[in-house]
């Protein structure tokens, strides 16, 4: 017996990229997401393009992928695109350790994020 396929979650006219390994965490990546959810995905494109932000040009590599999908998987205008979504989680955390005085140590986090980038066909009626 094959298992049941899951239902798709988005509508036919979303297309979504998920990038589940960023090394920056979840707060610093969140400031660049927020920079980009609603806008033209022209514009949200030169938004990253220019940012200060070093961790803004793996979200924009993220944005031409979900871009790439919604034209190439769901034969979507890329004109018409929105970045309806850009939510991000956190990932995994790298312990490290650092030596101190008197022969303590101390730990070091590297904390690790995802991203999730979501663009909608934006109709003529909207």
């Amino acid at each position: 017996m094959a298992k049941q396929a899951k239902a798709r979650r988005l509508t036919g006219a979303e297309a979504m990229c998920k990038v589940r390994t960023l090394r920056t965490s979840a707060r610093k990546l969140n400031l660049v997401a927020a920079s980009i959810r609603g806008l033209k995905v022209q514009r949200a494109l030169n938004e990253l393009e220019f940012s200060h932000k070093r961790i803004a040009k793996d979200v924009r590599k993220a944005l031409y992928s979900a871009i790439s999908n919604a034209e190439n998987n769901h034969n979507l205008d890329i004109d018409s695109l929105v970045v309806s979504e850009a939510f991000v989680g956190k990932n995994l955390i790298m312990k490290r350790f650092h030596a101190r005085a008197r022969g303590r140590a101390s730990r070091i986090e590297k904390p690790f994020s995802e991203i999730t980038i979501v663009v909608r066909e934006q109709g003529e009626a909207a």
